[in-house]
């Protein structure tokens, strides 16, 4: 079966502020040394489908550069990842209008590759898949769209676009972020399905959508014939009462990563013995840009739950419960606790650093003496000796000089400058 993959990756993600602000939200760094477009690219290679499209727009200059650098095929294949910014044609004037005014603007070019499915997902998850379970599934339904969905309890039901399905597994009804008790009632899945499911004894489930499409050819450009832009809001609920849309049950680790506390909390979950994503699995490696870096040098520091990159140079540090990122440069007597810290582009030369200091700055990564509680630290940011970042005590919503809070972590924006001696 031919299939064409689609990573939607154009959305402003302004919930991920200040991590978007000079980046595409695909563009995030994850896990100390990857970012989050690398986790449904992986997925997509690890299910053999080599044809992938990137729908950018926003902040896109970092993502195209990662992309580059990251995915080159064999040229005896028929492998790509070719990137597709929004741009103006004789069609179309405009930017991406929403997901499927994205898909819509790029249907000629889809076009242009012998398919018959087309895979839509989205690019700021954090999941493992096995995309073609869910094709078989799609084929063996004989279904026009399949929706994966995934198993959630009733505190998250509002938050997401709620499936019923039937005993075949044919969605009946969609509603986006239900609210109403007696509409929630109606949503729950039935005891055939938890049955089915093998689902633990407890309270209501739900399905909500996950984001992740298959479209028959066909379909796809019929429905978007019109001039509906969103797939959860518009696409999917305009199809169900014309066309056999059905539900793939997905029951692994999978978390949507569009706020800061989200992607601060499955940051930190790696750092557990035995977290809920595994990027130690062999059969499903999550891939991204080779940089040659050394191994990480660590000096008499004592170090925690924590998962490190390469790269790193630590030095009489205390480290709990974090995160430290490509070529992270941490001086004598640093705790770090419950914090990520996403490391550096470059390494600093002691000329470089010279200049910093000639002019104010200091150098690049933490300083001595500085105390990090549960903060984000992005890229490049210089933290000054005997400094103290910590939420405690301080609004969950506000923006500082130098520093925002958002969801009660404190978030250093990339190329950031902490003075020595500052009390946040």
């Amino acid at each position: 079966m031919d299939v064409l993959a689609v990573i939607l990756g154009g959305g402003a993600g302004s919930r991920l502020f200040p991590l978007t602000k000079d980046r595409a939200k695909p563009a995030v760094p994850l896990a100390g040394k990857y970012r989050l477009v690398d986790i449904p690219i992986s997925n997509c290679i690890n299910s053999n489908l080599k044809r992938i499209f990137l729908l950018t727009q926003f902040n896109s200059s970092s993502l195209h550069r990662h992309i580059h650098q990251s995915y080159r095929f064999d040229e005896f294949s028929s492998g790509f990842v070719e990137l597709m910014a929004a741009q103006q044609t004789p069609k179309s004037t405009q930017w991406y209008q929403g997901t499927a005014d994205a898909v819509r603007q790029n249907l000629d070019h889809f076009n242009n590759h012998r398919h018959e499915l087309v895979l839509i997902l989205s690019g700021d998850q954090l999941y493992s898949m096995d995309f073609k379970a869910v094709i078989a599934a799609h084929l063996r339904s004989r279904a026009d769209v399949t929706v994966a969905t995934i198993p959630v309890p009733a505190s998250s039901a509002s938050s997401f676009g709620i499936m019923e399905i039937d005993s075949d597994r044919r969605i009946v009804r969609f509603v986006e972020k239900p609210k109403d008790p007696a509409v929630l009632e109606g949503l729950k899945v039935s005891s055939g399905i938890r049955s089915e499911l093998n689902a633990k004894e407890g309270g209501d489930l739900y399905l909500a959508s996950m984001g992740i499409y298959v479209f028959n050819r066909r379909v796809l450009a019929e429905a978007l014939a019109g001039s509906s832009t969103d797939f959860g809001k518009h696409i999917i609920p305009e199809l169900i009462g014309t066309r056999r849309v059905f539900s793939y049950i997905y029951q692994g680790y999978w978390e949507d990563i569009g706020t800061i506390q989200a992607f601060y909390e499955a940051n930190l979950d790696l750092c557990e013995p035995l977290p809920k994503f595994n990027f130690f699995d062999n059969d499903a490696p999550i891939y991204s840009h080779a940089r040659y870096l050394p191994a990480s040098k660590i000096v008499s520091s004592r170090i925690e739950k924590t998962a490190m990159s390469e790269g790193c140079i630590i030095i009489d540090a205390a480290i709990s419960r974090s995160l430290i990122g490509l070529r992270s440069r941490i001086q004598e007597g640093a705790v770090i606790e419950d914090s990520i810290l996403m490391g550096q582009d470059y390494y600093e030369t002691e000329e470089q650093a010279a200049e910093a200091a000639a002019a104010g700055l200091p150098r690049i990564g933490i300083g001595r003496n500085a105390r990090i509680e549960r903060t984000i630290v992005d890229k490049n940011a210089r933290i000054g000796d005997n400094v103290r970042i910590s939420p405690k005590g301080k609004p969950a919503e506000f923006d500082g000089e130098g520093f925002f809070i958002r969801g009660g972590i404190v978030v250093i924006p990339k190329g950031g400058v902490i003075p020595s001696g500052t009390v946040i």
